[in-house]
C-alpha cells in the first residue's frame, strides 16, 4: 500500500502522489463517460473508488470509508442505468428533476453535510478538515445519485463540489486532485449543455465533432 502513497513526480513545485493521480484519472474518465451516458461510467467509478480505498486503507480510515460509500453508489448507478435505458439511442434518457426531487436532494445534502461534519469532529482521525470534507463527500454522493437517476441537475451538483474541492485539494497537498478538478469544471459545463439539450429535445442532438 505504501507504494500507492509514494511520490510519482513533481509538477509546478507540487508533489504528485501515485494514488491521487491514478484515482483521479479514473474519476476524470468516469465523468467523460457520464457525459456520453455510457454504462461503463459506473465500473470505472467503482475502480476509481477501489484504487483510492486501497491507498487510504490502514492510513486514513475516514477517507477509506468514504470510498466504500462511493463504490456502493456506483453499484446503484450501474443497476439504475441498466434498467432505465429508455433513450432513443439505447442509453439512459436525461431529464430534469421535479421540484420535489430538488428539494429532497438539497435537504439531504444540507442535513448530510452537518451530520458527517459532526461525525468527523467527534472522531478527528477521520478527517483533517471536517466541514469542507463533509461538504465534498455528501455533495459527491448526491451528484452520483442524481446521475444514477438520469437528472440533468447532477452536473450542477458537481460544479458546487468543484468550487470547494479545487482549493481544498491544493491546500492539503493533493495537487493532482486540484488540477483534475479544474478539468472537471470544463467537462461539467460541456456535459451540462449536452444533457440539457437532450432533455429538452427528447432525442439526442447531433454534436459537431462528438462520436456517435
Amino acid at each position: 500500500m505504501n507504494e500507492l502513497n509514494s511520490e510519482a513526480f513533481t509538477l509546478f513545485g507540487q508533489h504528485i502522489i501515485w494514488s491521487d493521480m491514478v484515482g483521479n484519472i479514473l474519476g476524470l474518465i468516469t465523468l467523460a463517460l457520464g457525459w456520453r451516458r455510457s454504462l461503463w461510467t459506473w465500473p470505472v467509478q467503482f475502480l476509481s473508488g477501489l484504487v483510492l480505498f486501497a491507498a487510504f486503507y490502514g492510513h486514513l480510515a475516514g477517507s477509506a470509508g468514504k470510498q466504500v460509500v462511493v463504490m456502493a453508489v456506483a453499484l446503484y448507478g450501474w443497476w439504475q442505468w441498466n434498467r432505465n435505458r429508455g433513450g432513443a439511442d439505447g442509453h439512459i434518457a436525461p431529464r430534469f428533476a421535479t421540484w420535489r426531487e430538488r428539494a429532497a436532494m438539497a435537504a439531504a445534502a444540507a442535513a448530510g453535510t452537518v451530520g458527517v461534519a459532526l461525525l468527523f469532529m467527534a472522531f478527528p482521525t477521520l478527517s483533517w478538515d471536517p466541514w469542507p470534507d463533509a461538504y465534498i463527500f455528501v455533495g459527491t454522493v448526491v451528484a452520483m445519485y442524481a446521475q444514477a437517476r438520469g437528472m440533468v441537475e447532477f452536473w450542477i451538483a458537481w460544479l458546487l463540489v468543484d468550487l470547494v474541492g479545487v482549493p481544498l485539494n491544493f491546500a492539503n497537498g493533493y495537487a493532482f486532485s486540484g488540477f483534475v478538478y479544474v478539468i472537471y469544471g470544463a467537462l461539467v459545463l460541456w456535459g451540462l449543455r449536452d444533457w440539457w439539450l437532450r432533455s429538452r429535445a427528447g432525442a439526442p442532438p447531433t454534436m459537431e465533432g462528438a462520436p456517435a
